[in-house]
């Protein structure tokens, strides 16, 4: 039998324990409850957002955060299970980047090349086809100039020139993987000769075919270097296709010894030209120049090729040389000469390395010879001086790389 006090302690007890049961039942069991009616109001809610959202999913490449990206085709926006209905480009400040949608509406791509060291900002916006939107961001840098390199080439996209014109391509960078950026760049005749590069330096590489272009053919460049990369941290940038056409066979032939030009198209002479070379002291490279540039006048300043007074200043200065065509880097020229007295040419070598012909002050007299070469010549003709006494100009000594045979050439290759 239990007493009064046994049975209020009992009773205390029962009422702790149950209390503690109560307790952790509040806590536990109460809480699964709230969480499971939390979870289905959350799913519910998913549900309901999920109907509502669009399907349409977009792309940005590249991707957001990107750095060291092309210039050339990295930037896209791309939609699946949608169509596009805005895209916008622009740079940090704001400038606006123009851009073509293709005709489904499914993607998007700049129209003009990018800047290289550039942050970009993308803007998409697309609906799916219950008319639902999406949109997304992203931006983006482009390749740094220290990370990537170029290449300067000659001659230009469009251009007519002679058969001794060779595609040149000098780089902002020296070049270590040659083999990789040989790859990248292709030069095919539709004359179907065969075109090998020869590297002369890190920086420069010529392509030629074994014998001149063919009269009347087209020459195609393809620069396919975007990504290559040319030396450790350094990548290409271009994606270019330039295209040039070779005009007639025009090689004029100067003999320093006769001290005559005698100008050969399809190899046949069409015209002799009196000229005055190299004085003994002062002799003229001898080999086969391709001209590289042409000047309806120009100055020429002997200082600036090493010919100079006890003072320092050039041995000759004169400011409006006409009908100048260079055939060398280093200085070389065929030009008119109007201060020299008409009996010089073709009787005389007198000057300091170049190649004169007679002229009028002024280069406006058309029936000089300087005059009626200079209008009958092309970037690329071929100059091939004779009998000089001097040495073979060196290859690389403007774009002179037909001085080097076949064999050499080909072993200057790297693929």
């Amino acid at each position: 039998m239990m007493t009064d006090s046994k049975r209020r302690k009992g009773l205390t007890v029962a009422s702790a324990l149950l209390g503690g049961v109560l307790a952790l039942t509040g806590c536990s069991g109460g809480g699964n409850a709230k969480a499971a009616d939390d979870n289905t109001s959350q799913a519910k809610a998913d549900e309901a957002a999920a109907k509502k959202s669009s399907e349409a999913q977009i792309t940005i490449t590249p991707k957001d955060g990107s750095n060291n990206a092309s210039i050339n085709n990295s930037a896209a926006v791309q939609v699946a299970k949608g169509t596009l209905t805005g895209v916008t480009m622009t740079t940090a400040d704001g400038k606006a980047v123009a851009g073509a949608l293709s005709a489904d509406k499914t993607s998007w791509k700049p129209t003009t090349q990018l800047q290289r060291s550039t942050t970009y900002k993308v803007a998409a916006q697309a609906k799916d086809s219950q008319g639902r939107a999406a949109t997304e961001n992203a931006s983006f840098t482009t390749v740094a100039p220290a990370n990537s390199f170029i290449g300067t080439f000659t001659p230009d996209d469009g251009a007519t020139v002679g058969v001794g014109m060779p595609v040149s391509i000098n780089f902002d960078k020296a070049i270590a993987n040659k083999a990789a950026v040989q790859k990248g760049i292709t030069v095919t005749s539709s004359s179907g000769q065969e075109v090998v590069g020869h590297w002369f330096n890190a920086n420069r590489i010529d392509f030629r075919p074994e014998e001149y272009w063919k009269a009347g053919s087209t020459v195609t460049l393809k620069l396919a270097l975007d990504g290559v990369e040319g030396a450790p941290g350094v990548t290409g940038v271009q994606q270019k296709t330039v295209t040039f056409h070779i005009g007639r066979n025009q090689v004029s032939y100067v003999d320093a010894k006769t001290k005559q030009m005698k100008v050969t198209q399809d190899g046949k002479v069409v015209k002799s030209i009196p000229i005055s070379a190299g004085a003994p002291e002062h002799t003229t490279y001898q080999g086969q120049m391709v001209i590289s540039e042409k000047f309806t006048q120009t100055r020429m300043n002997g200082a600036t090729v090493g010919f100079k007074d006890g003072d320092g200043k050039g041995e000759y200065d004169i400011k409006d040389v006409p009908h100048a065509m260079r055939l060398t880097s280093s200085g070389t020229f065929i030009h008119g000469n109007y201060w020299g007295a008409p009996s010089v040419f073709g009787s005389v070598n007198t000057s300091h390395g170049c190649v004169g012909l007679q002229d009028k002050k002024g280069a406006g007299d058309a029936n000089m010879p300087a005059a009626w070469f200079y209008s009958h010549t092309l970037i690329g003709d071929v100059v091939v001086v004779q009998n000089t006494g001097d040495k073979t100009v060196s290859p690389d000594n403007g774009l002179n790389g037909w001085n080097m045979d076949w064999a050499q050439w080909k072993a200057g290759s790297a693929v």
